[in-house]
């Protein structure tokens, strides 16, 4: 069962998943959390979710704790308003400023022209309480590591590791890795499967092209991302797959 995005984001993976190798463990763990697109699609492993953004972090602790009813019960924006106005948690509140503005990397106070739109699936409103209340009850045994991603236990896993990337197109985050090459060694050492995520230049560890996908256009960033990856082995059963490196979406 795959579940849908609790949110957009900017530079979410959630669409791109299938073209990457599926898990071959029980345990997924993304070290850079953002949306976890990826573990989206594979919600009945043991998820383990690592983000330095204590907005990001605390509004996955809140998904996960958080009752349907509650989702449910959470008001709109009143016209003219903000989320700061309000009667919510903080953290439903960075979840609202999200849907305030599709694919962006941080929560917005008021809806932009695209939230506005009366279409289900765009805009906070009840079609996307509806969606983040009808999934929640699937995420209750993921976990959450507010920290750096050599926070992340030391364990045998499939390592989803999709940082911002080393160019432009990352410099949207707030929070970026310290040191990419720190950062290579580390996913080298991954025990298990380890899955890296990239755009096109990228060389701190020998990535491959992977694909061209869609993404959401920005100053920094054009409506194509051209993806790289880099796996630490071989994928079990990714021969197939592996005809995908140069397709476009």
């Amino acid at each position: 069962m795959s579940l849908r995005p609790f949110w957009r984001y900017y530079g979410g993976k959630w669409r791109n998943a299938p073209h990457y190798p599926p898990p071959e463990h029980d345990t997924i763990v993304e070290p850079f959390a953002g949306a976890a697109g990826y573990s989206l699609r594979y919600p009945h492993k043991r998820v383990v979710l690592i983000d330095k953004s204590p907005v990001i972090a605390g509004i996955w602790r809140y998904l996960i704790r958080e009752s349907s009813r509650a989702i449910l019960a959470l008001p709109d924006i009143p016209e003219g308003c903000t989320v700061d106005d309000c009667d919510m948690p903080q953290e439903a509140r960075w979840l609202a400023g999200f849907w305030c503005n599709g694919g962006s990397a941080t929560p917005k106070k008021s809806p932009s022209k695209w939230a506005s739109d009366p279409r289900p699936d765009t805009g906070w409103n009840a079609h996307s309480r509806e969606r983040i209340a009808s999934q929640v009850g699937s995420i209750r045994h993921w976990r959450i590591i507010e920290g750096d991603y050599t926070d992340a236990p030391d364990i045998e896993a499939t390592w989803m590791v999709d940082p911002p990337y080393a160019n432009r197109a990352g410099s949207c985050y707030p929070e970026q890795p310290d040191d990419f090459d720190a950062l290579g060694a580390w996913c080298s050492s991954r025990v298990g499967l380890a899955i890296v995520c990239e755009n096109e230049g990228a060389d701190w560890l020998p990535f491959r092209p992977l694909a061209s996908f869609k993404s959401t256009p920005s100053p920094h960033r054009p409506n194509r991302s051209e993806e790289v990856i880099w796996l630490n082995r071989p994928a079990v059963g990714w021969g197939v797959q592996q005809q995908l490196f140069g397709r476009t979406e």
